[in-house]
């Protein structure tokens, strides 16, 4: 059994009116065995080893009724098979694909398999795995000779697959809008391994990277990567940004903090996702040593007044806010039995966290920085934190170091609400977003104070889309409903 012929379709052609890969499939001698002379015993490892298998409904559209095809009167041929293994191995790996068709050519044992798939390479290798697997479950004398490895693996190679899927999934940013794309029936193409997709055909096609479009101001883009200059533009613009100076040595770090006044935050001039952020810096070894950690990811440094309150995020969308979401760092919350490296172990467990932002939730880390959080309080990975107390173990509240968000869009202040609109208007973003510190987000900024720290371009919507609590807001859906995707 061998694969003769692949072609990828990446958009409507003559099998489907979405993306899908046809193969041309030779059963060599196994033409001659469809899956009720290879047995009962052939259909149950398969089921073992994908037990989603017994929810294909198959002809019979019902769950079941693949494995039912498989076993009545003469069963079904391996051709066959492949289709549907070949759909499930994508299933697994976190893929919504279902379609799929097989049938007999002129050739004799030759079949034209056709499968949905949902990226590229992944469902490329979907076809190849499920070609070892059904080879790998063959009596001896069926096997063909060198098509699986004497020491191979199943659940290995399936572990394998679906890490090689997620590496190469969209985004979560990048997925919603996807979807957002599809439910109004907007054609789309994934044009490199990273995030880059093109909506539409022809004249009307828009790019998107991420989450900045086609019509995203480069000089924006710029504009707030410098955090200095959007600072200026900030305060020039009469909104309340916190007083900041740009460094490039320790000791000028240390002299700009004694101006400010303690506590201070250090951060690089242009990072992102939190990198090298230290905040709520006490004295003048905090200062130097924010400063190194700001000078990984940056030669120049920023030095600013540390602003009390809660961290949000506000995404604006032409001119209208769509979500406000607030962000806690990182913590871990005492049982007065077990150690703070044991609650961490026990917050990882949720489902909903994974690496980086391949979920919804990122697992939180005991690194560097979280023993610094813990120096502070006086404690260690292995201290047993009282009942109920809470114990921060990231300085900032990004989602991508461990973080939670909670949905705070429908009790927003109007006040703040106008604030974040005027400043991502000010450096010129079609999307951007707001981080803004206040201690209270249904009261005005004018009132109780609160601060704008940064206006980030290309804004996560994993926060939004997918809050850790509250109501989830289709910011995706947004950006298409005001034209911006759908040309």
């Amino acid at each position: 059994m061998r694969i003769l012929d692949r072609s990828v379709y990446v958009g409507p052609s003559l099998y489907a009116h979405f993306p899908v890969i046809r193969v041309e499939l030779d059963l060599g001698a196994l033409e001659q065995w469809p899956t009720a002379k290879l047995g009962t015993a052939y259909v149950m490892k398969l089921i073992e080893a994908l037990p989603s298998l017994k929810e294909h409904g198959c002809s019979y559209r019902e769950p079941g009724g693949f494995i039912r095809r498989m076993l009545e009167d003469e069963g079904t041929w391996l051709g066959h098979v492949f289709e549907h293994v070949a759909i499930e191995l994508q299933n697994i790996a976190g893929e919504d694909v279902t379609f799929g068709k097989t049938r007999s050519t002129d050739k004799p044992g030759v079949y034209s398999v056709v499968y949905e798939y949902a990226q590229r390479d992944e469902g490329i290798e979907a076809g190849e795995l499920a070609l070892r697997l059904l080879c790998s479950l063959l009596p001896d004398n069926l096997r063909p000779q060198g098509a699986v490895a004497a020491d191979w693996d199943w659940p290995a190679a399936s572990d394998e697959y679906i890490r090689y899927a997620q590496r190469r999934a969209l985004g979560p940013s990048t997925a919603s809008l996807v979807r957002a794309a599809e439910a109004r029936g907007i054609p789309w193409l994934r044009m490199n391994e990273q995030s880059l997709i093109q909506l539409g055909y022809g004249k009307r096609q828009q790019r998107v990277q991420a989450t900045i479009t086609g019509r995203t101001s480069y000089i924006a883009v710029e504009l707030a990567g410098d955090k200095e200059e959007t600072n200026k533009i900030l305060a020039g613009q009469g909104l309340p940004v916190p007083q900041q100076y740009l460094v490039r040595t320790a000791d000028r770090a240390v002299a700009a903090a004694n101006r400010l006044g303690y506590p201070v935050v250090t951060k690089p001039y242009n990072g992102n996702h939190g990198r090298g952020i230290s905040i709520r810096l006490m004295s003048e070894d905090e200062v130097r040593a924010g400063f190194a950690a700001a000078e990984e990811h940056s030669s120049s440094v920023i030095v600013e007044t540390y602003l009390e309150g809660d961290d949000h995020r506000l995404l604006v969308v032409n001119g209208e806010l769509i979500a406000a979401t607030r962000r806690t760092p990182g913590h871990v919350v005492g049982d007065g039995v077990s150690t703070v490296r044991q609650l961490v172990d026990e917050v990882n467990k949720d489902p909903r966290r994974g690496v980086g932002h391949e979920k919804v939730m990122t697992r939180i880390n005991l690194d560097e920085q979280a023993e610094m959080m813990l120096a502070r309080v006086e404690m260690t990975a292995d201290s047993v934190p009282a009942a109920g107390q809470r114990v921060m173990l990231r300085a900032t509240a990004n989602l991508s170091t461990g973080g939670t968000a909670t949905d705070v869009t429908d009790v927003i202040h109007p006040d703040n609400r106008d604030m974040a609109v005027r400043a991502v208007t000010a450096i010129g973003l079609d999307v951007g977003g707001v981080d803004f510190l206040i201690g209270d987000i249904t009261q005005s900024y004018r009132q109780i104070g609160g601060g704008i720290c940064e206006v980030n371009a290309a804004p996560g919507f994993r926060m939004h889309v997918a809050p850790s609590e509250g109501k989830p807001r289709d910011a995706a859906d947004a950006i298409a409903t005001l034209g911006r995707l759908s040309g």
